[in-house]
């Protein structure tokens, strides 16, 4: 019995890689390398990061992708040529669509809500968020409802705060 297990737990990362279980968009996810970028966005550039971040080295940006024909942009974060995080950036008129290709992607969002934001002399600002957490990945849709652009950031750990901490 202990040589079925032992062969099970090697044979099981290979029947269902880790990425399986992340958050994911083409075969890029979190703890993925900048290969894998490569080969779901050919047209991908890669680059050294333009400021010193103990979150990231490199980043990947491509112009346009799709994802279950909804276009977006993508910017993926590497450390050690390993997946920390990425972006991805919607046209508000495919938000809708949007949201149901993420949710089909990573089921029903732990949160949604819209917040409406009050400005002394200026029209209010409504923010619609959606969130999505399994341990310590997170993935966060935020759209400023009068903005042209909706924007979900897909990371693990402390990234957010680390990735702008001036060094």
């Amino acid at each position: 019995m202990r040589k079925f297990l032992f062969a099970l737990s090697l044979a099981l990362p290979l029947t269902f890689p880790l990425w399986a279980f992340a958050y994911e968009i083409k075969g890029v996810a979190l703890g993925g390398r900048e290969g894998d970028v490569k080969k779901a966005f050919p047209s991908a550039y890669c680059k050294p990061l333009e400021w010193k971040s103990d979150a990231a080295d490199r980043r990947c940006d491509d112009a346009q992708i799709s994802l279950d024909g909804v276009v977006m942009r993508i910017t993926v974060y590497l450390k050690a040529d390993v997946i920390q995080a990425f972006d991805l950036r919607i046209d508000m008129k495919d938000l809708e669509r949007g949201k149901k290709a993420l949710q089909a992607r990573w089921g029903a969002p732990l949160a949604e809500t819209t917040e409406t934001i009050a400005r002394k002399d200026k029209p209010d600002r409504k923010i619609f968020k959606m969130r999505w957490e399994k341990g310590d990945d997170r993935a966060i849709l935020t759209a400023q409802l009068e903005q042209k652009r909706a924007s979900v950031e897909v990371s693990r750990g402390s990234f957010p705060v680390e990735i702008y901490r001036i060094r």
